[in-house]
């Protein structure tokens, strides 16, 4: 289903309560399976996390996780040291597109039994779920950071533990950090630095098994966008957020001064103001660490037509569509001028209205498009197309969103 959304009065004072962070829910259903009694509060409801939850409790020897990228590092991992389970993984006609060799010939050097089933490097994957004796494995760290996570949630369960030597640059090192700190939390040894990663193995008692997640500062972005894009004075209040967060893209309070928002907490609240219409001529950020926010920040940069260069951004023409070239067709179609490069994102020029009708976005089966885009009804019409891509991080999104102002009609 398309939708057409349109300004009506906008709510200044609203208060939006966004579901668990996907990343560390997902994280913690792996530790809870390989080490059980585990209580986790405030689960994402994500689309991502409801895959990896029935995967994990499934029977079946044929597992489909759709579009759900994680789903798929983390369980390729999980299987490959589960003895005597045999699954076939699968997914999407995108997710058949990602690579993955590197992990799995990560995980083969461990022992693990794996298969392509189709193209050489990518899913659908046949895993034969071994004992993993072997410890030493050398990563590049500079593809993906999920990558290295899939092989320290389960480092800990393997009768060996394991070193990771990391090569290359680190990509997503938040997330990294993230893992080793729910590792931590439990009671788990992990040596982490620069070029090597070292878990010892796990068989004592855990020393947390209760755990409430975060609110996801991803999903959060998006209402710093709309708060962006507002007269100075609006407000909204997100539930539920920690000033010391785990998540990497925390540093949304830092990034959005540049658009005249500040962030005030109080208890597990974060209140967003406008505050300033003075922005800077033009704006650089590398992203390497928070690739997930370039849409929202591309967006926001276009609408207040603020010319900037992101990068560090070279994941992301692996996501569920190439992010970089998605951005660059639709921002062009909105009168907007831009270059990419495999890694990076210019916005020469930002803002144009001179168009008749609403444009209609494509959102490449990604939700961070539909999202990202749908903050620009703050500012002219506009019309989203397969509306219910949100599903994947953010189920709550439109239901949200419209209690901003928004209103949202349904378009063939």
């Amino acid at each position: 289903m398309h939708v057409l959304l349109t300004k009506n009065e906008i709510v200044s004072n609203s208060q939006i309560n966004i579901c668990g962070s996907k990343s560390e829910s997902n994280r913690l259903l792996i530790i809870r399976k390989l080490f059980g009694g585990i209580e986790i509060q405030n689960l994402s409801t994500s689309q991502d996390t409801r895959l990896l939850s029935d995967a994990l409790s499934s029977k079946s020897n044929v597992i489909d996780i759709h579009h759900a990228g994680t789903a798929m590092r983390f369980l390729t991992a999980y299987f490959a040291c589960q003895p005597g389970r045999k699954v076939t993984l699968t997914g999407s006609e995108r997710m058949k597109e990602r690579p993955i060799r590197i992990l799995v010939e990560a995980l083969k050097t461990l022992g693990a039994e794996i298969d392509y089933l189709d193209k050489e490097g990518f899913p659908p994957l046949q895993i034969s779920g071994r004992k993993l004796a072997e410890n030493k494995i050398s990563i590049d760290a500079g593809v993906s950071s999920q990558f290295i996570s899939a092989l320290m949630l389960i480092a800990p369960s393997l009768e060996n533990g394991m070193e990771i030597t990391l090569t290359g640059n680190k990509t997503s090192q938040p997330y990294l950090q993230m893992t080793v700190d729910l590792l931590t939390e439990l009671g788990v040894l992990v040596e982490f630095s620069e070029t090597k990663i070292v878990i010892k193995p796990f068989r004592g008692k855990l020393q947390k098994t209760y755990f409430s997640v975060e609110s996801d500062w991803s999903s959060a972005s998006y209402f710093f966008n709309t708060v962006a894009f507002s007269p100075i004075g609006t407000s909204i209040k997100l539930s539920s957020f920690f000033r010391k967060s785990k998540q990497g893209d925390s540093v949304l309070p830092e990034l959005f001064r540049h658009f005249g928002v500040e962030t005030t907490f109080e208890g597990n609240s974060a209140t967003i103001n406008k505050t300033t219409q003075n922005y800077p001529e033009s704006l650089q950020l590398n992203l390497q660490d928070t690739p997930d926010l370039a849409q929202t920040l591309a967006v926001c940069c276009f609408g207040l037509n603020i010319p900037c260069k992101l990068t560090g951004l070279h994941t992301l023409k692996i996501k569920e569509t190439d992010r970089l070239q998605a951005l660059k067709n639709e921002i062009s179609k909105l009168g907007g001028t831009c270059e990419i490069t495999d890694s990076s994102f210019v916005l020469k020029s930002g803002l144009n209205l001179n168009f008749e009708n609403p444009v209609s976005i494509l959102t490449y089966n990604d939700h961070r498009m539909a999202m990202a885009f749908a903050t620009l009804s703050f500012l002219f019409p506009i019309r989203i197309e397969n509306k219910e891509v949100v599903e994947k991080s953010y189920p709550e999104f439109w239901h949200d969103f419209k209690k901003l102002g928004i209103d949202l009609t349904p378009v063939k």
